[in-house]
C-alpha cells in the first residue's frame, strides 16, 4: 500500500507561480511510478504530468508543457510540481497518483492505484 498526501495549494493571480507536492507512505512506495492530475468544477480529470521512479521517463500534458516541471526526491519519497505563469484555467484540485510501472497509459487515471486527497489550486485574472 502507498498513502499519498498532497501539499502546497493555495490562490494566486495570473502569472504567478506555486509549487506543490506529494509525499508518499508506505513500505511499497519503490519503484513507483507517480503522476499528477487535476479536476475543475464540472470537468473530468485530466492528466497534468507523470514521472518514472528513476525520473528518466517524463511526460506533460500539451496544455502544462513548458510552464511545468514535475521532479520527485524518492530519498525524501516526495514528487513536486512547480507550475510557472498560471492561467486562470490552470484553476483545479490537484491530485497526486502513483502506481507500480511506467506504460504508455501513463496519462489514464483509471490505470493508477492510489491516490492522494487533492490540493486546492485557484489562480485569478
Amino acid at each position: 500500500q502507498v498513502q499519498l498526501v498532497e501539499s502546497g495549494g493555495g490562490l494566486v493571480q495570473a502569472g504567478d507561480s506555486l509549487s506543490v507536492s506529494c509525499a508518499a507512505s508506505g513500505r511499497t512506495y519503490s519503484s513507483t511510478t507517480m503522476a499528477w492530475f487535476r479536476q475543475a468544477p464540472g470537468k473530468e480529470r485530466e492528466f497534468v504530468a507523470a514521472i518514472s521512479w528513476s525520473g528518466g521517463s517524463i511526460n506533460y500534458a500539451d496544455s502544462v508543457k513548458g510552464r511545468f516541471t514535475i521532479s520527485r526526491d524518492n530519498a525524501k519519497n516526495t514528487m513536486y510540481l512547480q507550475m510557472n505563469s498560471l492561467k486562470p484555467e490552470d484553476t483545479a484540485v490537484y491530485y497526486c497518483a502513483a502506481r507500480y510501472y511506467y506504460g504508455g497509459d501513463y496519462y489514464l487515471s483509471h490505470a493508477y492505484n492510489y491516490w492522494g486527497q487533492g490540493t486546492q489550486v485557484t489562480v485569478s485574472s
